[in-house]
């Protein structure tokens, strides 16, 4: 198992990628935090799972949430190896300027505040122990921007920006930095993202996808396990595209 003794913090973890990184840890030998601000969903999982997970309410754009989620998830496993930053949030596909601010900064305070936070609640654990990991969850959005979804693009071009600019302030002290930049998938943001959910908007997204379809919570864990394994200890300010040739 290539996360064999490992203890992972996954945000977003109620649903979408997020509960398919975590299912996928804990198959992989890891024991998993179930993080998630959708407490009946998030227990859910975490019972599904069984024994190697435990889940811990949290929104992940509150300081306070991101100290007790690290407290608690040492408390609980002893440890902390990993920080999958995965919840995400955008607002609804439409000219630019119809996004009003409320929505704009919760866009930014899920999508890039948090990868902050996460830093200040993980950092000093993984230095006093000498190692760590944070996986976030980017976008080809923040590399191949699709229009009307200008504001969630450029949070996700923040995101891979703070990867690599973490990977390289972090590297002397063997903490590593990278991210995943997933196609459009079956997730629940993706209505969101079309606007409307119509066959023929289904078929516009798969038709920019070279491979033909979108992506699935599988493919990104796929990748995930790979990125947090000891296989990828040499990686770190990767942002991975798992997109079936879009960003080619």
């Amino acid at each position: 198992m290539r996360l064999n003794n490992k203890v992972a913090i996954v945000t977003g973890a109620a649903s979408g990628f997020g509960e398919g990184i975590a299912r996928r840890f804990a198959a992989e030998g890891a024991k998993v935090v179930v993080a998630d601000i959708t407490e009946d969903a998030g227990q859910t999982i975490a019972a599904d799972i069984g024994d190697a997970a435990h889940f811990i309410r949290a929104d992940v754009t509150s300081a306070a949430d991101w100290k007790a989620l690290v407290d608690g998830t040492i408390a609980h496993f002893g440890r902390l190896d990993i920080v999958v930053n995965n919840a995400g949030y955008t607002h609804l596909n439409q000219p630019m300027l119809d996004v009003q601010e409320a929505e704009f900064d919760r866009v930014y305070a899920v999508n890039v505040k948090s990868l902050y936070l996460s830093a200040q609640a993980a950092v000093p654990v993984f230095r006093n122990q000498g190692s760590g990991q944070f996986l976030n969850i980017a976008s080809t959005a923040g590399i191949r921007p699709r229009p009307g979804l200008v504001w969630y693009n450029s949070s996700k071009s923040a995101a891979i920006g703070i990867t690599r600019s973490m990977a390289i302030e972090l590297a002397a002290e063997q903490i590593r930095v990278n991210a995943i930049n997933p196609v459009a998938g079956e997730t629940p943001l993706l209505k969101r993202f079309m606007g409307q959910d119509t066959p023929e908007k289904r078929a516009a997204f798969k038709a920019s996808i070279p491979m033909g379809r979108l992506s699935t919570a599988q493919d990104i864990a796929g990748a995930a396990v790979y990125l947090c394994s000891d296989d990828a200890a040499l990686v770190t300010g990767v942002c991975m595209e798992v997109d079936g040739g879009r960003c080619i």
